[in-house]
Protein backbone atom coordinates (compact mmCIF):
# COMPACT_ATOMS: atom_id res chain seq x y z
CA UNK A 1 0.00 0.00 0.00
CA UNK A 2 1.22 3.48 -0.81
CA UNK A 3 0.84 6.01 1.99
CA UNK A 4 0.41 9.77 1.91
CA UNK A 5 1.49 12.16 4.69
CA UNK A 6 -1.05 14.69 5.98
CA UNK A 7 0.17 17.36 8.40
CA UNK A 8 -2.22 18.78 11.02
CA UNK A 9 -2.14 22.47 11.96
CA UNK A 10 -0.99 21.66 15.51
CA UNK A 11 2.12 19.89 14.19
CA UNK A 12 2.89 22.70 11.75
CA UNK A 13 2.59 25.30 14.52
CA UNK A 14 4.74 23.24 16.92
CA UNK A 15 7.38 22.73 14.24
CA UNK A 16 7.49 26.40 13.29
CA UNK A 17 7.84 27.47 16.93
CA UNK A 18 10.62 24.95 17.51
CA UNK A 19 12.50 25.95 14.35
CA UNK A 20 12.33 29.63 15.32
CA UNK A 21 13.58 28.79 18.82
CA UNK A 22 16.43 26.64 17.49
CA UNK A 23 17.51 29.33 15.05
CA UNK A 24 17.40 32.05 17.71
CA UNK A 25 19.22 30.05 20.40
CA UNK A 26 21.54 27.80 18.38
CA UNK A 27 21.73 29.23 14.86
CA UNK A 28 20.36 28.54 11.41
CA UNK A 29 22.49 25.43 10.89
CA UNK A 30 20.93 23.66 13.90
CA UNK A 31 17.41 24.64 12.78
CA UNK A 32 18.13 23.38 9.25
CA UNK A 33 19.54 20.10 10.60
CA UNK A 34 16.38 19.56 12.65
CA UNK A 35 14.21 20.26 9.62
CA UNK A 36 16.23 17.64 7.70
CA UNK A 37 15.62 15.12 10.51
CA UNK A 38 11.88 15.73 10.18
CA UNK A 39 12.07 15.18 6.41
CA UNK A 40 14.02 11.93 6.93
CA UNK A 41 11.46 10.80 9.51
CA UNK A 42 8.66 11.41 7.01
CA UNK A 43 10.55 9.31 4.45
CA UNK A 44 10.92 6.48 6.99
CA UNK A 45 7.22 6.66 7.85
CA UNK A 46 6.25 6.41 4.19
CA UNK A 47 8.25 3.17 3.88
CA UNK A 48 7.51 1.77 7.37
CA UNK A 49 4.37 3.41 8.78
CA UNK A 50 4.21 1.19 11.88
CA UNK A 51 7.79 1.92 12.99
CA UNK A 52 6.64 4.21 15.82
CA UNK A 53 5.62 2.81 19.16
CA UNK A 54 1.98 2.97 20.30
CA UNK A 55 1.31 6.08 22.37
CA UNK A 56 -0.16 5.91 25.87
CA UNK A 57 -0.98 9.63 25.88
CA UNK A 58 -2.63 9.83 22.44
CA UNK A 59 -5.03 6.87 21.97
CA UNK A 60 -4.77 5.31 18.53
CA UNK A 61 -1.58 7.23 17.75
CA UNK A 62 2.05 6.22 17.49
CA UNK A 63 5.18 8.09 18.56
CA UNK A 64 8.48 8.36 16.73
CA UNK A 65 11.57 9.80 18.41
CA UNK A 66 13.15 12.51 16.25
CA UNK A 67 15.87 13.59 18.69
CA UNK A 68 16.38 12.77 22.35
CA UNK A 69 14.23 15.82 23.13
CA UNK A 70 11.51 15.60 20.46
CA UNK A 71 8.89 13.02 19.58
CA UNK A 72 6.54 13.13 16.62
CA UNK A 73 3.03 11.73 17.09
CA UNK A 74 1.04 10.34 14.19
CA UNK A 75 -1.98 8.23 13.37
CA UNK A 76 -2.53 5.87 10.47
CA UNK A 77 -5.93 6.07 8.77
CA UNK A 78 -6.42 4.01 5.63
CA UNK A 79 -3.57 5.04 3.31
CA UNK A 80 -2.84 8.30 5.18
CA UNK A 81 -0.23 8.98 7.84
CA UNK A 82 -1.61 11.92 9.79
CA UNK A 83 1.09 13.88 11.58
CA UNK A 84 -0.58 15.09 14.77
CA UNK A 85 1.94 16.83 16.96
CA UNK A 86 5.55 17.38 17.91
CA UNK A 87 6.29 17.16 21.62
CA UNK A 88 9.21 17.94 23.89
CA UNK A 89 10.12 14.67 25.64
CA UNK A 90 11.51 16.53 28.65
CA UNK A 91 7.96 17.40 29.71
CA UNK A 92 6.42 14.57 31.65
CA UNK A 93 2.95 15.06 30.15
CA UNK A 94 4.31 14.33 26.65
CA UNK A 95 6.21 11.14 27.41
CA UNK A 96 5.13 8.16 25.36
Amino acid sequence: MEYKIVVKKRFAANLLALLLYLEKEWGKKVADEFQQRIAKSFAVLLRHPFVGSPSKKFPGARGLLITKHNRLFYRIESNRIIILSLADTRRKKFSN
